[in-house]
């Protein structure tokens, strides 16, 4: 990837990131002004979990910004897994307002919740969390967007962690209008109870997915067949390849694999090669990092460098 494009995804990543600090900074307020106004631990829990989001994206866009500096001497790798990290403190930070948030409601359960909600605060309460919905429905989506185009984890945490509160916020908006509907406070504490089910499941979610990548786990099954179909697509012109391996750190991926080439190639024929078939992995993940280890085949074949013993296996087996 061209110096320039990689330049503007990343100012692309930090503007997104911002979009996110700046309403999550703005839905904070709303929430907790309104909700404590109205008494609705509901709303206080959904204002906890805005704050956790504020917090997560203020790491997010800290994130993206150092996975954007190129290597240097310290790390000669580059900084992409500073995303896996500040994914892992999001789903961190996530599981600690569900933990807020049923501790509140389960104190309002046990006899603190008020006998009744003022109609006008009520209406007030569903029309924040109907807002609420909208607004990080909208940051969510381009949050999502944009860590697709961009590989990045850490705008992908954010963005699920929105994604999470616009159905948490709907859960509260529909438990509103059941108290307005009914006049029963319970199920106020209730729906805060499920709303930090849902956040739970968010947090367990991005912790798998961070520490996968820290862990240096392999990349996805479909990913290492496509990078093998292309490897194969020059068939004609090596004797074989084995020992692939991967990995990511935030929006980098690395790949490395042995390849046998023909014994009598020049060094120089066997390095032109090698940057022909690296360029052709990059069009397909332009942030990756490859490394190939050429090595002399001594089967003494007369068809030297005319298979590829991965092509013809899952082909016969296709065929079978």
């Amino acid at each position: 990837m061209p110096d320039t494009d990689k330049q503007t995804l990343d100012q692309l990543k930090g503007k997104t990131a911002r979009l996110s600090i700046i309403s999550n900074a703005g839905l904070v307020v709303l929430k907790f002004v309104v909700g404590s106004a109205i008494g609705s631990v509901s709303i206080i829990s959904e204002a906890i979990h805005s704050s956790m989001d504020l917090v997560a994206a203020v790491i997010a866009f800290i994130a993206v910004r150092k996975s954007a500096e190129p290597p240097d001497s310290e790390h000669e790798f580059g900084h992409g897994k500073f995303e896996d990290i500040s994914g892992l403190v999001e789903a961190l930070l996530i599981f600690i307002a569900a933990v807020l948030i049923i501790y509140e409601s389960v104190k309002k359960l046990l006899g603190e919740a008020p006998e009744h909600f003022t109609p006008g605060l009520l209406f007030a309460g569903i029309a924040v969390m109907g807002f609420s919905a909208i607004v990080n429905w909208y940051v969510s989506s381009r949050l999502m967007k944009v860590a697709k185009q961009t590989d990045s984890i850490a705008l992908e945490s954010d963005a699920w962690h929105l994604r999470t509160d616009v159905f948490t916020s709907l859960g509260v908006f529909l438990g509103l209008i059941l108290i307005r509907l009914t006049g029963i406070t319970l199920f106020d504490p209730i729906v805060a109870i499920g709303v930090a089910i849902v956040i739970m499941k968010a947090a367990y979610d991005l912790t798998t997915r961070s520490l996968s990548d820290l862990m240096d786990q392999r990349l996805p099954e479909m990913d290492e067949v496509r990078i093998k179909e292309i490897i194969c697509e020059h068939a004609r012109d090596y004797a074989g390849f084995h020992e692939l391996k991967t990995r990511r750190a935030g929006p980098e991926i690395f790949i490395d694999f042995h390849l046998v080439m023909p014994k009598d190639l020049s060094i120089e024929s066997a390095h032109d090669f090698e940057d022909h078939l690296e360029s052709d992995l990059k069009l397909e993940y332009p942030r990756s990092t490859i490394t190939i280890h050429v090595e002399p085949c001594n089967e003494g074949c007369v068809r030297c460098g005319s298979f590829c013993t991965y092509y013809e296996k899952n082909h016969s087996e296709k065929e079978n």
